[in-house]
């Protein structure tokens, strides 16, 4: 028997439960008959003109992404808009989308795992449990096999993403021991405090902001030293968690996108200081 978008997008809740999204969230099926057939299915980070080239490319019937197409309000879809060309697009070839966003954060495992187990940490908790003795919530707190100075740490999180034009950049000192860890996929810096509070050694997150970062490394006492990455790059490897997810749901194709859909692509020659 053929597998359909119904039968992935089970396999995906059960993985994601929707429950575990954040109120604001919009996650589930975008667009796209359940009844279909989904022998083919791309999944990536972002569903832009890029991936659903990719997904017409490749033949997938179904694609699955981490971030929203249309997560604030909607009044129309018209396609000489940005995301309403897509939605047309997706229509008019056949491809449905499903989003799993928050709710595949928060899962256990989820988006921090993969990106934790990319590092080479064992995960201990979560960065923010959604409650005491809770397996979900979101980031993850991990541990190194053994401690390594931080600047060869950076090189590890730069070697274990894939690249992006601004790279991988640390805050701390060079030759400080770094061997427990703390990781928050996508944007991480209102998560400044609660790994601050965990006495981790390290914490690698996206999006830093530079007056949330400078304040965290001024404070009194002990801060974790800050990595910072591509928002795409930190979520990158989630793609392959969710791809094994979706092949159990039975015989079903699935490419991961290895497009880079970070929006920065230019970047003039860098120093460190």
């Amino acid at each position: 028997m053929s597998v359909s978008v119904a039968d992935v997008i089970a396999a995906l809740d059960a993985a994601y439960p929707r429950e575990l999204a954040e109120s604001w969230d919009a996650v589930g099926l975008v667009c796209g008959d359940p009844a279909e057939p989904a022998d083919r299915v791309l999944v990536c980070v972002d569903p832009v003109a890029a991936t659903v080239d990719e997904a017409i490319e490749t033949g997938a019937r179904l694609i699955v992404a981490h971030h929203p197409l249309l997560l604030r309000g909607v009044h129309g879809v018209a396609a000489d808009s940005a995301k309403g060309s897509l939605v047309h697009r997706m229509i008019r070839e056949g491809i449905a989308l499903f989003c799993a966003h928050t709710n595949a954060d928060s899962a256990n495992p989820g988006v921090s795992d993969a990106l934790a187990a990319a590092l080479g940490l064992t995960v201990l908790r979560p960065l923010a449990p959604h409650a005491d003795d809770a397996d979900t919530g979101i980031g993850r707190i991990g541990e190194l096999p053994g401690p390594e100075p931080f600047a060869r740490f950076v090189e590890r999180v730069g070697a274990a993403l894939p690249s992006t034009a601004p790279g991988v950049y640390g805050a701390g000192g060079p030759d400080r021991p770094i061997r427990t860890v703390a990781v928050s996929g996508g944007a991480g810096d209102s998560y400044l405090a609660a790994a601050t509070e965990a006495g981790v050694d390290a914490y690698v997150t996206a999006d830093l902001r530079h007056h949330p970062a400078g304040e965290h490394l001024e404070q009194r006492g002990p801060a974790p030293a800050l990595v910072g990455v591509t928002h795409w790059a930190s979520e990158w490897p989630w793609c392959g968690q969710a791809a094994e997810v979706i092949r159990s749901a039975g015989t079903v194709e699935v490419h991961v996108s290895t497009r880079c859909t970070d929006p920065w692509n230019v970047r003039a020659n860098g120093s460190t200081k």
